[in-house]
């Protein structure tokens, strides 16, 4: 299906506002967004939920639809306004939402969308959305019945889904973005595991983080049992790090972040800094991208996460841009009582035979909780 001709369809129903966080499965609904649309009517925000409240917010002020754009891990995130807000018992405002189907039954997929993937098209039900799944074989016929049942939804002040599987859109050209920074950010990762100590502990970001921490750990010493990779909850590794450092004060925990998913819940940054924990290190990742689901830009380039990490009173707040700046505070924070905040610039690029852990993450925790009572045993 020509991304264009989906996108027209969506436009002529009078629909101008593209709202969302981008997905792997939607890129080149997400590619096309980024290159043909206005920053005044595309609008990536930090999370699921916020697209809803925006698109409420559009609604209120000019009466006029937007569409809400996901992948279905972000329905989590979304549901209370979808609930609280838009849902016809309470403000009664209309909306087309595009989800982009990860974890479809019967198919592969990573872990953290299993679930998911089973719960996605009865979810919708529950909330009262009526919806449409559509592939690579959905006819041009097909596509125009789907649009004016849209059609006479969204004027009856309600709610539609489109579910779109892993293939469906074709493109004839795609979004590249690319940031000034150098710094490579797997060798940043490597730097980093050889200069903490064996007996600390790492929590990794969802998505590529996660995945080159698995190889550069394996590599780096056959192991990596110390470092639980969430494959899941994007935005929450930092409180899941916290969690373990507050209560288990003879490790040094180092929570590995991301840009993107500092930015979808960075009420935790507040939180920690307000909660102090001396042994606890948060390190972002930061290339200013949605790289592990596209490499959209999160819209974060100009605004200094250190900064706010240290308004939000972090103990101790560093900015790298280079491998040797990098090993000088790792040395450093060694010696600090935290929580401390490292913000890592590095450039947007990733192996293309990155691997994906070989071991389930039920096994992955529960060699990473081996591995961290080790000493107690």
């Amino acid at each position: 299906m020509k991304i264009d001709s989906f996108i027209d369809r969506i436009q002529n129903l009078g629909i101008n506002d593209f709202i969302g966080v981008p997905d792997s499965t939607l890129k080149p609904f997400c590619d096309y967004l980024y290159t043909n649309i206005s920053s005044n009517y595309h609008h990536v925000t930090v999370n699921e939920g916020s697209a809803i409240a925006l698109a409420t917010g559009i609604y209120l002020g000019t009466q006029k639809i937007s569409c809400v754009y996901m992948q279905n891990s972000g329905i989590g995130n979304a549901l209370n306004p979808i609930v609280s807000l838009i849902n016809k018992e309470v403000y009664d405002i209309p909306s087309l939402i595009v989800i982009g189907y990860r974890g479809e039954p019967n198919t592969k997929d990573e872990p953290q969308h299993k679930f998911q993937g089973k719960i996605t098209l009865p979810l919708l039900e529950v909330l009262n959305i009526k919806y449409k799944v559509i592939d690579s074989c959905t006819s041009i016929e097909e596509l125009d019945s789907l649009f004016k049942d849209i059609k006479q939804t969204l004027m009856k002040n309600e709610q539609f889904a489109i579910v779109v599987k892993k293939g469906t859109f074709e493109s004839d050209s795609s979004y590249i973005f690319n940031n000034q920074y150098t710094l490579n950010r797997e060798a940043a990762i490597q730097i980093i595991l050889k200069q903490i100590n064996k007996d600390d502990c790492i929590v990794s970001t969802t998505g590529k983080i996660s995945r080159e921490v698995y190889e550069q750990l394996d590599e780096l010493y056959g192991d990596h049992s110390q470092a639980f990779l969430t494959v899941g909850g994007m935005g929450h590794s930092a409180m899941i790090a916290y969690g373990i450092a507050k209560k288990r004060k003879d490790k040094h925990i180092y929570c590995l972040d991301g840009d993107g998913a500092v930015l979808m819940h960075m009420g935790s940054l507040a939180f920690i800094g307000s909660n102090p924990c001396s042994n606890y290190t948060h390190i972002t990742l930061n290339n200013c991208a949605h790289e592990s689901v596209g490499g959209m830009p999160t819209n974060c380039q100009n605004i200094p996460l250190h900064e706010i990490a240290k308004n939000c009173h972090y103990k101790n707040v560093f900015y790298v841009t280079t491998s040797h700046e990098l090993i000088d505070i790792l040395k450093k924070v060694k010696t600090l009582k935290g929580p401390t905040y490292i913000e890592i610039m590095v450039s947007l690029e990733a192996r293309s035979d990155l691997g994906r852990p070989k071991e389930s993450a039920v096994e992955n925790k529960e060699n990473f909780i081996k591995k961290i009572n080790e000493e107690k045993l």
